[in-house]
């Protein structure tokens, strides 16, 4: 399946210059959909995940399926001030700002085995971000998700993921 025809491209959005990749259009079109969760769920079976830590606000959709189909826990990486229970928080930069997520401070145990999902892997601020957060919480084991990597954008964030089992769906 060639999912790049079923994501749409947004120029200059949120700011002139940026090409949002936007996943909406992938998400309604439910072969497309259902392609993208089996193959990541696929991928990832037999890695006994435990949780699959998803960021907000599109990671969620794929994220959640996703747990669901390996059997595991899903905990929502969100933006400052969305949880309501004491969490733990980091901050990141984006290709256009910057930004704080938070997780649960109870999200996670020693003995987990982590997937990290999210939609897009672009500068690789959220992912480290989220890895960062992971790591406050000394799991057993980290993996990775994406639905698109923009392979264009290239810097040192991205090098710190690639010490980690990667799984992509769609390259730009």
């Amino acid at each position: 399946m060639n999912l790049k025809e079923t994501i749409r491209e947004i120029p200059d959005f949120p700011e002139a210059g940026i090409s949002f990749k936007d996943i909406t259009t992938m998400l309604k079109n439910p072969v497309a959909f259902r392609y993208v969760v089996d193959e990541i769920s696929d991928y990832f079976k037999g890695k006994n995940i435990t949780k699959v830590v998803s960021l907000e606000s599109r990671g969620f959709i794929v994220g959640g399926a996703v747990a669901y189909h390996l059997g595991a826990g899903f905990v929502p990486v969100r933006k400052k001030g969305k949880l309501p229970s004491e969490t733990i928080f980091e901050s990141y930069d984006l290709e256009y700002g910057t930004d704080i997520i938070e997780m649960h401070k109870d999200s996670l145990q020693s003995d987990d085995i982590i997937l990290i999902h999210d939609d897009l892997l672009a500068t690789g601020g959220t992912a480290l971000a989220a890895l960062n957060l992971v790591k406050q919480l000394n799991v057993k084991k980290v993996y990775f998700s994406f639905i698109c990597d923009l392979k264009f954008i290239e810097n040192g964030k991205k090098d710190i993921l690639s010490q980690y089992e990667t799984h992509t769906v769609v390259e730009y």
